[in-house]
């Protein structure tokens, strides 16, 4: 794919910005070997899940999970739990469903089954994996009416969380957020769920800091979006999490109930949530295919970064990591309009012209990857008790927001690090987003930045140092440069961390048809 010209105010070199493209390319593809060559239990579970499977058997499991689990206990899962699936289907002449349902009940062994011919057990998966395929390309048309028929907005996105824990009082929430004038609402999830290796089943009512990712969640919440969309005239956007140990499993749930942004990088479980680099890896890939195929646009969470570390000091990170995540991103087919790559206004208050320091990274940040959905994070570091000051900071953030043309703006609250937001916290956020992007609408175009400025020296700064960061990581390997702390200063051991015991190596028969069905749609001369 040729990178887009770059029209640059901050006069970026644009030799560098090619150079570290071709780092970032080359880091991505040396991952992507590795990647062929293995699956995961959770790979596994979203074939079952995009196969038709759900539900739970009696002691709460869900039916994927115990579907894979009766493989992999046969020592079975190298050949793709989809093999064994469409062998049953021949022999019984069952659904997906209805096997999963026997295999709970031990009514029937899978790895005892005699073996069809692989054509013939291809072409029992083709027919239901195309069935599911079509439910979400369904979903994405549905999308794109409405977008149609209400319009979509011109500027950044009003992205505003809700986080009770219930989603019955998420929806309340939600509701009227969306009245107030939000166009995208996070469902934030329940503290600790990333590390689960299964995904709860149903609508939940319970959750710490947030709420349980459910396929009926999203189904809730989503009714209730078009509902009060339909009310006010707009479409108003869903977000969740397909991070952790079941990535792929959220990222097709999501598609399946048409979310719209989902959170999906390709690092962030491994340094934020200690999830084995190489489980991470293999399942980024099948879930950025997913949300590719839905439509969706994915969020990744460079601005983590800027919470453990500098933002002064290691702002270059951040536009690396922003390198590495477009280019996994374009190997799994999502084009850069889904990519809502990350950052964020964390640099210390106190600094002498952190101002002019945060307008530059997100002016770099849009001129090197014109096309992504850029997404925003508020300050959350340096916020403190102190309500005016911290309206203060967002405010501030909500000026680089409208300067820089950022699409994805998550509103800060004046309440971070007091309590979760409540409602008319969450009213003032969006009031102010809602001034600044009025009153400062087309100052960006307007404003010229003056050479060998402030400005320009730091974004020309951080692109070297990013460029240098990339090379490096190209010599030694993604999987040894995260070793060794090259991002946040955290260090993760290739072989540690949570699900490496959910990494299986492929055999040369392994079967998954969505990949095949998936990547004919995706790899287009357009994308």
């Amino acid at each position: 794919m040729t990178p887009p010209t770059i029209q640059s105010k901050l006069h970026l070199d644009v030799k560098i910005v090619d150079q570290a493209r071709i780092s970032a390319r080359a880091i991505a593809e040396d991952m992507q070997h590795f990647i062929d060559r293995h699956t995961t239990d959770s790979v596994e579970r979203t074939v079952c899940r995009l196969l038709g499977i759900d539900g739970v058997n009696k002691f709460e499991v869900p039916l994927p999970n115990v579907v894979v689990e009766h493989i992999k206990k046969g020592n079975g899962l190298q050949l793709g739990a989809a093999t064994y699936l469409g062998n049953a289907m021949i022999d019984t002449g069952l659904t997906p469903q209805e096997i999963a349902v026997k295999i709970a009940n031990k009514e029937i062994d899978l790895l005892q089954i005699p073996m069809h011919d692989r054509f013939e057990i291809e072409m029992a998966l083709r027919e239901e994996a195309e069935k599911n395929l079509a439910h979400i390309r369904a979903h994405r048309e549905i999308r794109t009416g409405k977008l149609q028929e209400f319009g979509d907005k011109i500027g950044p996105y009003i992205y505003v969380i809700v986080a009770t824990g219930n989603i019955y009082e998420d929806v309340v929430q939600a509701v009227a957020a969306a009245k107030q004038g939000a166009d995208v609402i996070a469902v934030i999830r329940t503290t600790g769920q990333s590390l689960l290796d299964y995904v709860p089943y149903g609508p939940t009512t319970e959750g710490f800091g947030g709420t349980y990712a459910t396929q009926e969640n999203f189904k809730i919440m989503r009714t209730a979006l078009d509902d009060v969309g339909n009310e006010i005239g707009r479409y108003i956007r869903l977000c969740n999490y397909c991070s952790g140990l079941c990535m792929p499993e959220i990222a097709a749930m999501g598609a399946l109930e048409r979310l719209d942004f989902m959170l999906n990088d390709a690092l962030y479980g491994i340094l934020f949530r200690d999830i084995n680099m190489k489980r991470t890896m293999i399942d980024q890939y099948f879930s950025r295919m997913i949300n590719s195929y839905a439509g969706v646009v994915i969020n990744t969470g460079e601005d983590n970064y800027l919470t453990t570390s500098d933002a002064y000091e290691e702002a270059h990170t951040v536009l690396a990591s922003q390198f590495i995540n477009e280019q996994f991103a374009l190997l799994a087919g999502l084009p850069p309009e889904q990519m809502g790559l990350g950052h964020a206004f964390e640099m210390d208050p106190g600094i002498e012209n952190g101002f002019l320091y945060e307008l530059a990274q997100a002016q770099m940040a849009r001129e090197i990857f014109p096309r992504a959905p850029l997404k925003y994070m508020p300050p959350t570091k340096f916020m403190t008790g102190d309500v005016f000051k911290g309206h203060i900071q967002n405010t501030l953030f909500n000026a680089v927001t409208i300067m820089t043309d950022q699409r994805i703006c998550l509103l800060g609250m004046l309440t971070e690090a007091i309590h979760t937001p409540l409602m008319q916290d969450r009213f003032l956020a969006i009031e102010n987003a809602k001034y600044i992007f009025n009153n400062m609408k087309d100052l960006g175009d307007e404003i010229t930045f003056k050479s060998g400025g402030i400005i320009e020296k730091r974004a020309q700064t951080i692109l070297e140092e990013a460029e240098q960061i990339l090379r490096k990581i190209q010599r030694k390997g993604l999987f040894q440069s995260l070793t060794e702390g090259i991002f946040a200063g955290i260090k993760r051991p290739e072989d540690g961390g949570r699900g490496l015991d959910g990494v299986v190596i492929k055999d040369a028969q392994y079967l998954n048809p969505f990949i095949d069905l998936m990547r004919a749609d995706l790899f287009t001369e357009e994308n």
